[in-house]
């Protein structure tokens, strides 16, 4: 049967060729995981290369929060856009916009000579990456219909992901220390070059299906709602009041937002995102647990990167080179999931995830002022694993759950949940932390109330005031601050840790075995194979096939 119209069954499939054609298909999974790893890098590469920005720039207090912020910002808001216009319009071809505009992005962002050019490039990444980061899992989802081989693809995703974020200061450290802070981006340049020229010849072109117009309006609210929520909760995590109307307004708008979307996709008889999946309980349990993994870590490792180097006074480099366990041992446990979601289950790989993740940051809190390399090494490989384990199931969980012809709108729901969880959690961990180190600078003996105060903001801020203070008064305001830090630690590990163990609660809701849905997931993909596109030729299922 040769190819026929846009809608109709019969249709001919690049991923039915993949599917039976084993070498194709990893090979395809490689070119995804490189592109991806160049996208969560830029997540993290910038924040050693901020001083020599602030130095080069001159940036005000304003600009440099929103030189930082605004990648991530615009990356999470329009996720669920580009992630169901894929659906509709072609995920490759989403894709590879994605690549050109990232690499376009990047060169302006490399020859930005004032902080509103580096801003606009900036926001323009954080574009190019929202086309990027959905279309990626949507097409692994198409390309590996079986899935017991998805997991693995899965797996191997899921470590690139961590390992990009992971190595982002490990590398900007190093780009920084030997060339000058564009460089931290012109590394994209080639290789999103590359990817644009590969992944024109050798990705499929897979949608869903296109019944009915695609809601416009319905993806601009979504936009805004996520934008809205994040923007507040990120302007909490800066230190802003809760109740102000900086950080409210907008939450309070994004949210009503994101009610009024998904009132709309309930009566819509086509929506972006078939809102009904949410009553599978392995869909809905899986979003929950990968925001609750991520909001309890993601401000955790911030305010561990701060420890690292204002505590033990490790350089940038220094600190991401401590970290690197924690990025083989994800590595680890992304590579080995499979085989560890065979034999547990959904239920207990992720629970077990979170409540190893759980034990390895209770075994934190015997950091102090010394420098215990050891134990440093051993919590980051216990973190690594376990925190990498949860994230491989919930994501495995989620994307099976998820009929093949909608897979570009529940990876961007996947992606959208992490961004927003890594948001709430830099904001609600940062506050923790805050709560718990200023009263420690209350009163300091030989210490200015208003230097005192300036120093109960954070420890680079202590540090910096001590500076201009008599010896006697310097010493006491550094040990003062510096304790007060190790003690809004341990309060923000005791707080992460109960956040991991009711997230291994809520991860009972899981199937008990993967394979309870795989026939059901396995016959949606090769129905879905129905609808992809390509060059004419037979059609059969791709499920099948791949036995």
């Amino acid at each position: 049967m040769s190819g026929t119209t846009a809608s109709g069954t019969g249709r001919t499939t690049g991923v039915t060729r993949l599917a039976r054609d084993g070498a194709n298909r990893w090979t395809v999974l490689i070119v995804l995981c490189v592109s991806l790893l160049f996208v969560a890098l830029d997540t993290t590469i910038l924040y050693v290369a901020v001083p020599s920005v602030t130095e080069d720039l001159r940036p005000g207090p304003v600009e440099l929060l929103w030189i930082v912020d605004v990648y991530p910002l615009i990356a999470a808001s329009l996720l669920i856009l580009f992630g169901t216009l894929g659906d509709r319009v072609g995920r490759r071809r989403i894709l590879l916009l994605g690549y050109g505009l990232f690499g376009v992005a990047s060169a302006a962002a490399a020859l930005a000579t004032d902080p509103p050019i580096l801003m606009a490039a900036r926001a323009l990444l954080g574009i190019g990456g929202a086309m990027i980061m959905p279309a990626t899992l949507s097409i692994l989802r198409q390309v590996f219909p079986d899935r017991r081989e998805r997991a693995v693809a899965i797996g191997v995703w899921s470590a690139v992901a961590a390992v990009g974020a992971a190595i982002g200061p490990v590398l900007g450290g190093f780009l920084v220390e030997n060339f000058w802070w564009g460089s931290v981006f012109l590394i994209n340049i080639p290789m999103m070059t590359a990817m644009l020229l590969i992944g024109r010849w050798l990705l499929p072109e897979s949608r869903g299906e296109r019944n009915g117009p695609w809601d416009v309006v319905g993806a601009v609210v979504a936009a805004l709602g996520v934008l809205g929520i994040v923007l507040g909760v990120k302007r909490i995590g800066g230190g802003t009041a809760v109740l102000s109307a900086t950080t409210l307004g907008p939450i309070v708008a994004g949210t009503l937002l994101l009610i009024l979307f998904v009132r709309r996709q309930y009566r819509r008889k086509h929506p972006l995102i078939d809102m009904r999946l949410f009553a599978r309980p392995a869909f809905g349990t899986s979003v929950g647990c990968i925001v609750l993994a991520m909001l309890a870590l993601v401000g955790l490792q911030l305010i561990a990167v701060q420890y690292m180097q204002l505590v033990l006074g490790l350089s940038p480099l220094e600190t991401g080179v401590r970290m690197l366990p924690l990025v083989f041992s994800a590595m680890a446990a992304g590579l080995t999931g499979s085989n560890m979601l065979q034999a547990l289950g959904p239920r207990a790989m992720v629970s077990l995830g979170f409540t190893l993740t759980a034990v390895a940051v209770l075994c934190l809190l015997m950091m102090s002022k010394e420098d215990r390399v050891w134990l440093l090494a051993l919590g980051f490989v216990l973190l690594g694993f376990g925190f990498q384990s949860t994230l491989f199931g919930a994501y495995e969980s989620m994307l099976s759950e998820a009929p093949a012809e909608q897979a570009g709108g529940a990876a961007a729901l996947g992606e959208t949940s992490y961004q927003l969880g890594a948001g709430i959690g830099v904001a609600l961990l940062g506050s923790v932390m805050n709560a718990a180190y200023a009263p420690g600078l209350a009163h300091v003996r030989g210490v200015p109330g208003r230097a005192s105060a300036a120093a109960s903001h954070s420890l680079g801020e202590a540090y910096k005031v001590a500076a201009d203070l008599g010896d006697s008064a310097r010493n006491a305001l550094r040990v003062a601050a510096r304790d007060s830090f190790i003690h809004g630690l341990h309060v923000t590990l005791i707080a992460s840790a109960v956040l991991l163990l009711i997230g291994a609660g809520i991860a009972l809701r899981l199937p008990r075995r993967a394979a309870e849905s795989t026939e059901r997931a396995e016959g949606e993909a090769a129905a879905a194979g129905d609808h992809a596109t390509g060059p004419g030729r037979d059609s059969e299922p791709a499920a099948a096939s791949t036995r």
